[in-house]
């Protein structure tokens, strides 16, 4: 039964498609089957590996919508091991077109149940807003990673979002935990950088993943070529933070409830412990 993940964030530019991406990339490297999700209409997720929007005649929307069988949308991705359900500018009218049907909020996750036992982790990327696609997205996922700027309003907005998840929680998805909290863009040259990863993890210690993500040219870089960093650059520090990361999910099911970093918190969390795995050089590959 696969594991699913949403990347959520109200707020955008704080590393949601990035991680989606090569998250599920890494996993799909460490020899697990990933299908990643994409949920923004944007669509950058599914350009980011490389699938041309415009050769993509149908998407997520028509799961959700139409009631397409998802393995018919389903296409390969760019590492073995992980596929991709696309997104186009068509996802845009979905949230219009749901706010007036049955059984709204859950429409995703009755698209992704027959996929279930096909995947060992579903990596959804979702859109930066919190409307019917990041409910939909809520309600179908077993957990969710929250990925978090590494700046002075970091923690901005977070309990609106912890709000949110109870909410789902408490009325849709009884099975919904947070699985962390993802520190990103962190620049280990900065105080501002380090002041914030202090705060985090003094505010949310059980929460906060071990791994950081570091701002890095190369991950800028490696959505313009269609590629998750591990094949665009896998020596970067992105690189290896993203592997590191993706080690640190697979760990934390794999362990279960009670052990070590499996411990859950009031939040329905993954112990996050306090030590910062990853990102420990200076900058990037220039």
């Amino acid at each position: 039964m696969a594991r699913i993940i949403a990347i959520t964030n109200q707020k955008g530019g704080v590393g949601k498609t990035t991680t989606a991406i090569n998250l599920s990339a890494c996993m799909a490297t460490l020899g697990r089957k990933v299908l990643m999700v994409d949920m923004d209409p944007q669509g950058n997720a599914t350009s980011g590996v490389g699938i041309e929007r415009a050769d993509i005649s149908e998407c997520v929307y028509d799961v959700i919508i139409g009631g397409f069988d998802p393995r018919r949308v389903i296409r390969p991705g760019p590492i073995e091991g992980m596929e991709v359900l696309p997104s186009t500018l068509d996802l845009a009218a979905a949230e219009i077109e749901l706010a007036s049907e049955i059984s709204r909020e859950t429409r995703l996750r009755a698209g992704l149940e027959p996929l279930r036992e096909d995947y060992e982790y579903i990596v959804i990327d979702c859109p930066p807003a919190l409307g019917l696609l990041t409910i939909n997205s809520l309600a179908a996922a077993s957990e969710t990673l929250i990925p978090i700027q590494s700046e002075y309003y970091a923690l901005e907005g977070l309990v609106y979002l912890f709000g949110t998840v109870q909410r789902v929680k408490r009325h849709v998805n009884s099975g919904l935990k947070i699985s962390g909290v993802l520190l990103t863009m962190f620049d280990v040259r900065t105080n501002l950088s380090k002041d914030v990863e202090k705060e985090v993890r003094r505010e949310y210690p059980r929460l906060t993943m071990r791994t950081v993500i570091p701002r890095a040219v190369r991950l800028s870089e490696a959505p313009a070529y269609g590629k998750p960093i591990i094949l665009y650059e896998p020596s970067s520090k992105g690189a290896l933070a993203y592997m590191e990361l993706a080690k640190e999910v697979v760990q934390s099911g794999e362990e279960g409830p009670g052990q070590g970093t499996g411990r859950v918190d009031r939040f329905g969390g993954v112990e996050g412990g306090t030590e910062t795995r990853g990102y420990t050089g200076k900058g990037d590959k220039a």
